[in-house]
């Protein structure tokens, strides 16, 4: 059994611990609101606990479920606590227009987590491509990942399949900039040329 601590207790938290209990996983909720934490983690069930804020996850892997103006400073936050675990940023670093990123084009909010991340620790962008509602479906979708760390991803890529999706590695943490970027594409998609929000991006592999 695996052990994922999610900090944030939002929706995506909530539907990504949801998806996490039924594969399987034993779940930590982490939030700066105690009693909001652990009311989620009631309402998952399957035995999920909730954490201090600031204190070391017990998960091997750390959910970064926060908005991403945030990501930075709650990491920065945990500071030690997060040394030697596999963060997974599922941010969107969207501008006011949601049509473009609100970092330079030469880096990614994941690399700043990193940055901000200690050393030990190991980041992988994930998770940003899928629709809140599309994700609780669940079914086959695709989550595009990156990261450096091959073990890291392997970890997460375990974790992705425990919960019924497809992992899509996309290359090292360089890539992440353009997995934020595909996140804005399915924005793009959305309002143009599918017109909702019911579907997700997938690779169609020939042959």
């Amino acid at each position: 059994m695996r052990t994922i601590s999610i900090i944030g207790t939002g929706n995506m938290a909530r539907t990504i611990g949801a998806l996490a209990v039924a594969g399987g996983n034993r779940v930590e909720v982490i939030g700066r609101d105690a009693a909001k934490a652990a009311t989620l983690a009631a309402s998952l069930g399957g035995g999920t606990t909730s954490g201090a804020w600031g204190a070391a996850p017990i998960g091997d892997i750390v959910i970064l479920a926060v908005l991403f103006e945030a990501a930075v400073p709650v990491v920065r936050e945990f500071g030690d606590a997060l040394a030697g675990k596999t963060v997974v940023d599922i941010t969107n670093p969207f501008d006011a227009t949601g049509t473009g990123l609100a970092v330079p084009h030469t880096t990614s909010i994941a690399q700043l987590v990193a940055d901000a991340a200690p050393a030990s620790a190991r980041v992988v962008k994930g998770f940003n491509t899928l629709f809140r509602h599309v994700l609780a479906h669940g079914g086959s979708a695709e989550v595009f990942i990156a990261g450096d760390d091959a073990a890291a991803k392997a970890r997460v890529s375990a974790f992705i399949e425990s919960i019924g999706l497809r992992p899509r590695d996309t290359g090292g943490l360089s890539m992440a900039h353009w997995v934020e970027g595909a996140g804005v594409l399915t924005m793009g998609l959305a309002r143009h040329g599918v017109g909702n929000f019911d579907f997700s991006l997938g690779v169609n592999a020939l042959g």
